[in-house]
Order: C-alpha cells, then sequence, then structure tokens
C-alpha cells in the first residue's frame, strides 16, 4: 500500500473514532470443545450456538492521549455447560474453579455499568467481530441486555488489513508483525484485550 493510501485508510479509521472519548478494546474466552487428533471420534460436549463467556476482559484507551487508563476483568460462570472442556482448558488455562466461584452474566453487567460510568462517551473495539456475536449469544441465553449494549462495536482486524494491505492474520502474528511486545498468555482474556489496545495504538499513533 503506497504512503497516500495508507494515510486516507488512518484518516477513515481516525473519522470513525472522533465522536469517541475512550475506546474499549475487548477480548472474551467462551466455552468450547474439540475433538484432537490422537482422539475417537465423539459428540462435541459443547456445540457452537452454545458457548457461553467464561471470562470477560476490557482495557480503556484515552483517545486523546492514546494512553491505557483502565482495565476490568471478570470470569463469567456458565450455566448451560458449567463443567469445562479439557479442550477449553488447555486452550484458555482456565480451571474449573476459576468459574465455578464467578458472578452470572447479569451480575457482571451490573459491574460494568458502573464501571463503565467512568469512562463515558466510548466505542468498543475486538480482533474480529467473533466477540461482538458471542456478547449476543449471551445476552439471549442470559435474557438480559449485552455487556456492551448501546456502544458502536469496530473490528480492529479489518482496520489492520486495510491500513498494511495484508491479508488478516492472527492476534499473535499481528503483535509480532509490528515489532511489538506480545503481552502475556494467549486466549486469556485481558491478556489479549491488551495486546488488541496495544496493536490499536500502533495504528493509531
Amino acid at each position: 500500500m503506497n504512503s497516500q493510501a495508507k494515510l486516507l485508510h488512518l484518516q477513515a479509521i481516525q473519522n470513525l473514532l472522533a465522536p469517541y472519548r475512550y475506546l474499549y478494546c475487548v477480548d472474551l474466552e467462551a466455552t468450547c470443545d474439540e475433538v484432537g487428533e490422537n482422539e475417537s471420534p465423539r459428540s462435541l460436549k459443547v456445540v457452537r450456538d452454545q458457548m457461553e463467556t467464561i471470562v470477560f476482559g476490557l482495557v480503556v484507551i484515552d483517545l486523546e492521549s492514546l494512553d491505557i487508563v483502565d482495565e476490568f476483568q471478570r470470569f463469567v460462570r456458565p450455566q448451560i455447560n458449567p463443567a469445562l472442556t479439557d479442550f477449553c482448558k488447555r486452550l484458555t488455562s482456565i480451571q474449573q474453579s476459576g468459574v465455578d466461584g464467578a458472578s452470572t452474566h447479569e451480575e457482571i453487567g451490573d459491574e460494568l455499568r458502573t464501571f463503565a460510568a467512568r469512562y463515558p462517551n466510548a466505542a468498543w473495539a475486538s480482533w474480529g467481530d467473533y466477540d461482538a456475536r458471542q456478547l449476543e449469544r449471551d445476552a439471549g441465553f442470559a435474557a438480559c441486555p449485552s455487556l456492551l449494549e448501546g456502544l458502536p462495536h469496530f473490528n480492529a482486524r479489518k482496520w489492520h488489513a486495510g491500513l498494511y494491505d495484508e491479508r488478516p492474520k492472527s492476534l499473535k502474528q499481528t503483535v509480532e508483525s509490528l515489532g511489538l511486545v506480545w503481552l502475556s498468555t494467549y486466549h486469556r482474556g485481558i491478556d489479549d484485550a491488551r495486546n488488541v489496545a496495544s496493536i490499536i495504538k500502533e495504528m493509531l499513533g
């Protein structure tokens, strides 16, 4: 991508964010299952339509200074499939004890609204659209508003693809391709949210 095209794309992103003071960088982990290569064929214990968020991570960027000013992380107790699969525990490094004593989706929604009141005039972004779809799924299961109800959502992965004219990469590959330092544990809510924030700061800076 030539410098003029890159500048125009960056200006388009900046125009999208111009109405907002804060950007919430969000990453979720959810219940899941997968049959391993060495396993015998079996039915999945958790199907896609029944995935439930088990950890919610959020990092707040002040769009005026591009500083990270706060974080919010909570474990969420799943209702449909309360027992985490071995695959899920390996993927996320979250153990059963981490969710057994966690709050419900509705309780965390109350906590998050109190937290978000300190950072009004906000939008939120995630690496891809999965997190937005999962929040809507969670809200349907819990019969209550989505955790980020009413806030505009942006796909940071599309921003990156357009700005760097590259095929979509994983979050970790993108961090490394930008020469940034990978922060902590992959597939672990707040850590991935921090890495999303790092990428967005690099793009906007």
